[in-house]
């Protein structure tokens, strides 16, 4: 039985190994039972705190009629006619014809030009049929065209003719289009891996909606349901995506220490720097609608979760980098492995770090744009609360991403040289035995 020999067998372990994405090799016994006794405490805890935070959903509330609180129905423009503008604003031109103030600009301008007259119907909803009239100015930013979908505000008090306005543009269609290509491309590519990935990322965002946008407005405290939902979204995309190994089970720890340690961070600055978590009139409007929220400790979550993504593929890729050293020379010890698989960190950080900026940056483009047409120097700009927000969650996510490097490389060392079993060498794998974490031989 054991002497017959199997060649093909050890060419496909030994091809296996030459990719970064192949499955990872074997730990011992002894291993497997130290990762448990770390990792099923914590999993233990993420699912009692799940339990015990659970929301029953939403609380309910009186609608305010403003910004995001409005009721909405679907609409379609069912026919557009060109007007004369002064025949349909009623806005009073200054009687000097001043231009100097905004307002006096803007009174002038209602009355110039071709306006476009828009008859919308109303799609959904208890008023499904019904039609009525919007003025779109020649200046306004978002025109309307005939067969358009359009998103409507309904205002149940106002007078009937001013009941239903239209808020914005239906984009339904084209984002479903754009989310079908993405899903493509990531199955195309990643196939069976990408298959998990949008699993996983599908589990990641019902977490955020049903467990920790609910507890939240429920009045549990922010900073613990972030904590919570964020432990739970990164065991089941981590452990999906990359499976139920010791490789992923290290980029976990390293991950959890990261969160951890932007925890910290992120608490100790967000209270030094006396950021409200309230700078915008959408935060304004939570705060007003559930006041009992804690603002400052929404921003910290925001902070914690904003950094997992990117915590994930830092810990992940380092893992990977440690097991693929060790695997293409079994004979390098825990100080050799660190050392060169920190190199390969280091390139990493660096393109995290500019990554992170780049992308804050860009979303707060607008705002940092308005301050450069105010003429405000650096300084003042940077103490606004608004962008001081940003720069501490900026700040605080590099930190820990850049402290889950060493923390990650370093944990893949130790855990990778003590197996007793090891990873097979270039001589093991011609059919040589190899121990397994039993004692017993096998063949590799």
């Amino acid at each position: 039985m054991t002497s017959s020999p199997q060649p093909p067998e050890p060419h496909g372990q030994a091809h296996s190994h030459v990719h970064s994405h192949g499955p990872a090799a074997p730990v011992s016994q002894h291993l497997r039972k130290v990762i448990a006794a770390v990792l099923i405490p914590f999993a233990t805890a993420v699912l009692v705190g799940l339990a015990v935070l659970w929301p029953g959903g939403a609380p309910g509330h009186e609608r305010t009629g403003v910004g995001f609180d409005r009721q909405t129905e679907q609409g379609k423009v069912v026919s557009l006619e060109r007007v004369d503008c002064k025949d349909v604003n009623a806005a009073q031109v200054p009687p000097t014809g001043d231009t100097s103030t905004p307002e006096g600009r803007e009174a002038v301008n209602s009355q110039q030009g071709q306006c476009a007259r828009a008859t919308v119907e109303v799609t959904t909803g208890q008023d499904k049929g019904r039609t009525f009239v919007e003025i779109v100015q020649p200046d306004a930013p978002r025109q309307l065209k005939e067969g358009q979908g359009v998103v409507v505000a309904y205002a149940p008090d106002a007078p009937r003719d001013l009941q239903y306005s239209v808020t914005d543009v239906d984009r339904g269609f084209p984002m479903a289009v754009l989310a079908g290509i993405f899903a493509v491309v990531v199955v195309l590519v990643g196939r069976m891996r990408g298959v998990m990935a949008l699993i996983s990322l599908a589990v990641s965002f019902a977490v955020l909606t049903l467990f920790i946008l609910p507890a939240i407005l429920q009045g549990s405290n922010p900073l613990i349901v972030a904590v919570v939902g964020a432990s739970a979204i990164m065991l089941i995309a981590l452990y999906m995506c990359h499976g139920v190994t010791a490789r992923t089970s290290v980029a976990v720890l390293g991950t959890l220490i990261s969160l951890l340690l932007i925890g910290l961070l992120g608490s100790l600055f967000i209270g030094w720097a006396s950021l409200s978590g309230n700078t915008d009139d959408n935060t304004g409007l939570i705060h007003g609608l559930y006041p009992e929220i804690d603002m400052s400790g929404l921003l910290l979550a925001g902070v914690i979760i904003g950094s997992l993504g990117v915590l994930d593929d830092v810990t992940v890729t380092q893992t990977s980098a440690v097991w693929e050293l060790r695997q293409a020379d079994p004979g390098m010890g825990p100080r050799a492995l660190y050392r060169s698989a920190i190199r390969i960190g280091r390139d990493h950080i660096a393109s995290v770090v500019n990554t992170l900026v780049l992308a804050y940056a860009g979303a707060a483009l607008p705002l940092l744009l308005l301050f450069s047409i105010a003429q405000s120097s650096v300084g003042t700009v940077a103490n606004s609360e608004l962008v001081a927000e940003e720069i501490v969650r900026t700040l605080v996510g590099s930190i820990g991403l850049v402290a889950s490097v060493p923390v990650t490389t370093a944990l893949a060392a130790l855990v990778v040289s003590a197996d007793r079993s090891g990873p097979p060498g270039p001589g093991k794998a011609n059919g040589a035995p190899v121990r397994t974490g039993r004692g017993r031989r096998r063949k590799a």
